[in-house]
């Protein structure tokens, strides 16, 4: 069990440092669409919006869970989903760019 608990304090600053760069990749997506007047046109910049928005809920829970040393669970299990969810929306989003284009 001990194993178990070690291996998962050590995943979500990995999570943090994910999470950042793919908000970051949010952030060109929705710049790009913007400056090429296309954000109209398709919904790939409202999904990257939710995913920049999965996104920072599972920044900040993943955050609070390093800060609390894992006292609450579910920090740990809010990054872990909204991250993957997030992963998902942002390749929606992708295909929705690219299929549009």
């Amino acid at each position: 069990m001990r194993g178990a608990l070690e291996k998962q304090m050590q995943r979500h600053p990995h999570i943090l440092n994910a999470a950042t760069n793919l908000l970051a990749i949010c952030f060109v997506i929705v710049g790009g669409l913007k400056l090429a007047n296309r954000n109209a046109n398709t919904y790939a910049d409202e999904l990257a919006w939710l995913a920049a928005f999965l996104l920072l809920v599972s920044i900040l829970s993943s955050y609070l869970a390093i800060r609390n040393d894992d006292a609450l669970v579910w920090q740990n299990r809010m990054a872990d989903w909204c991250f993957l969810g997030a992963i998902g929306v942002l390749f929606a989003s992708m295909f929705f760019l690219t299929a549009q284009l």
